[in-house]
């Protein structure tokens, strides 16, 4: 009787089916809704970075690059500030002060070298929300100027450089190269 009953238990047995039914696939959907919706901020914050840290990363990029140029070519090298416009690029190495003939184009004008491509580390344009409160070259104020050049060496050195830059949601970083090596160091400045 017993191999009956057990015979009779299989008989009876239903095969359940494998996988997952609408409502689990449905809470997994919500799951992951929910976890994407939390992270979107911080999503955003990676691709559009703040404003100031770009500007501290981009002025201090430009610093270094001019620095290296100058080390590299072994000639002097420059920084050109616009400030009004609030942008700057490397220029370098600087024309001898009699030009030879391979430096004149055309029309006879003394050639000047292209501009550098966008986002080469050898230009920056900072944003319309940061405002450059002091520019210093060589302990003279030049926020207000026209075009500010600040000068680095073959020799690594360069000219005394103290940027304070600002921006409207309050933050406040100083950016000064040390004269003996020529190295930015950067700083915020707490109010």
């Amino acid at each position: 009787m017993r191999a009956r009953d057990h015979n009779s238990k299989l008989s009876f047995r239903r095969v359940l089916p494998t996988g997952f039914t609408l409502i689990e696939i449905m809470v997994v959907v919500a799951i992951m809704g929910i976890v994407m919706t939390m992270s979107m901020p911080m999503v955003y914050k990676l691709w559009h970075k703040a404003p100031m840290i770009k500007a501290v990363r981009d002025v201090t990029e430009v610093l270094s690059r001019a620095r290296a140029q100058a080390i590299l070519q072994n000639s002097l090298a420059e920084v050109v500030f616009h400030p009004r416009d609030r942008t700057m690029q490397v220029s370098g190495p600087v024309a001898p002060s009699q030009p030879r003939h391979s430096d004149y184009d055309d029309l006879g004008s003394i050639a000047l070298a292209p501009p550098p491509p966008p986002h080469s580390g050898m230009s920056a344009t900072l944003d319309s929300s940061i405002i450059i409160e002091m520019l210093d070259v060589n302990l003279t104020e030049y926020k207000d100027a026209d075009v500010v050049r600040a000068r680095f060496y073959p020799n690594g050195t360069c000219d005394e450089l103290t940027i304070i830059l600002h921006s409207d949601k309050g933050e406040w970083y100083k950016i000064a190269l040390e004269i003996t090596t020529g190295l930015a160091t950067v700083g915020p400045i707490y109010q």
